[in-house]
């Protein structure tokens, strides 16, 4: 992709933020290569989260890695950086070559089937850099996705393919929720790597 075109790509939102979705960026055989190599290598563990003051530990596994040992929190949960593996490198460059943005950290999930998704929210951490761009790359099943408008509750779907790219930025979180929908429809596992920048 030359990076001069970035912004012919579409933006999927209509309003009040950007989200380029730059379709399928890996051929066949590298999702093949990076899903195995993920699944055998990455330390994933399951997700913890404090809502409403309860502690709760979700079905679908989490892994935080990053340039460094920097602590990131969400949802009440504080995790440290396990530096980036080669493979997780790689796939850092080839997203940062097809965005035109930089990252310096990568939390990956592991969605077992379609009956493990994700609840609407933002990503709006203090620690996360203001606005900058946060790249969601699929390898494994396909899923839908859904941004909803924080103020009129416009709705928006996109299905993210394996081996897909999708870029989130200026004003995304400030205006937009999303989530990940559970489906009995889907059987087979999914890996997202969400690339953002932490503010060091």
């Amino acid at each position: 992709m030359d990076l001069f075109s970035i912004e012919t790509i579409k933006n999927i939102l209509p309003f009040d933020g950007i989200t380029n979705y730059h379709g399928t960026i890996l051929t066949n055989k590298q999702c093949d290569f990076y899903y195995q190599k993920l699944m055998e290598t990455i330390d994933f563990k399951n997700d913890e989260a404090i809502i409403f003051g309860k502690k709760i530990i979700t079905k679908r596994k989490v892994a935080w890695y990053g340039v460094s040992e920097y602590s990131y929190t969400y949802s009440g949960i504080t995790k440290t950086a396990i530096i980036f593996t080669e493979e997780l490198l790689k796939l850092k460059e080839i997203v940062e070559k097809e965005s035109g943005e930089t990252y310096n950290s990568c939390l990956l999930n592991l969605y077992h089937s379609g009956d493990e998704g994700m609840a609407y929210h933002s990503d709006g951490e203090k620690m996360l850099k203001k606005n900058g761009a946060i790249a969601s790359l699929s390898l494994g099943a396909a899923r839908k996705f859904s941004f909803k408008h924080k103020e009129n509750k416009q709705r928006i779907d996109i299905i993210l393919e394996n081996g897909s790219l999708l870029v989130m930025k200026k004003g995304t979180q400030t205006h937009w929720l999303h989530r990940l929908p559970p489906t009995k429809k889907v059987n087979n596992p999914r890996i997202n790597l969400t690339f953002r920048t932490i503010a060091l």
